[in-house]
């Protein structure tokens, strides 16, 4: 059984560890809906072939399963298995430093696409079309309400996905579109004081 808390704790160390004025972002997700924002590198790696240095994991811990990259090595992914407890992860790192936050966006959707495509567990795909920037902006606006009225500020992000998540897929029942997870999780992120205000869409600011 995996700790959860103690998971979290390490993540947000990690993530507090990452070089400064860049905004490189590094995603777990894990199969059954655990979704985690990583950043750092391990002190015993082991780096899948074809992704580079950027996707590395702790051989003690981790069984490399595949990996690969889009955009010239701009986003990259890589599969694996969890050694303690035989579970499967995708970590995907995606170098948007000076993107726009919609272009990175965009960039982060083309990671998921090749990496579920890849995916050695089946994986569960958003509805309908990628969204515009007017509906990420829309779904950004609509986490970020939820959080000032069901959180007080910086609320580790961990503990509000689940009521985001759900205010966010009701306020796009009748016209759902692939991008709301990552709305819902950059809000979070922001609210809760790890990430900047300024990754967010201009008008969800």
């Amino acid at each position: 059984m995996i700790d959860l808390d103690a998971l979290g704790n390490d993540l947000n160390l990690a993530y507090s560890r990452r070089i400064k004025g860049q905004k490189r972002r590094r995603r777990s997700i894990r199969v059954g809906g655990l979704a985690l924002i990583l950043a750092g590198a391990a002190s015993a790696v082991a780096i899948a072939s074809d992704v580079g240095p950027d996707l590395q994991l702790d051989p003690t811990k981790w069984a490399i399963l595949g990996g690969g990259s889009v955009d010239n090595g701009r986003g990259s992914y890589v599969h694996a298995r969890n050694l303690q407890d035989d579970s499967s992860s995708t970590f995907m790192f995606e170098h948007d430093a000076g993107l726009d936050p919609y272009q990175a966006f965009l960039l982060h959707q083309r990671t998921r696409a090749a990496a579920d495509a890849s995916s050695p567990v089946p994986v569960r795909a958003e509805r309908g079309e990628v969204c515009t920037a007017a509906e990420l902006t829309r779904a950004e606006t609509v986490a970020l309400q939820t959080l000032h009225v069901s959180f007080p500020p910086a609320t580790a992000p961990r503990a509000t996905k689940e009521v985001v998540d759900a205010a966010v897929a009701a306020a796009f029942a009748d016209a759902s579109c692939r991008g709301l997870e990552y709305a819902g999780e950059r809000a979070r992120f922001v609210y809760a004081g790890v990430e900047p205000r300024s990754l967010l869409m201009p008008g969800a600011r």
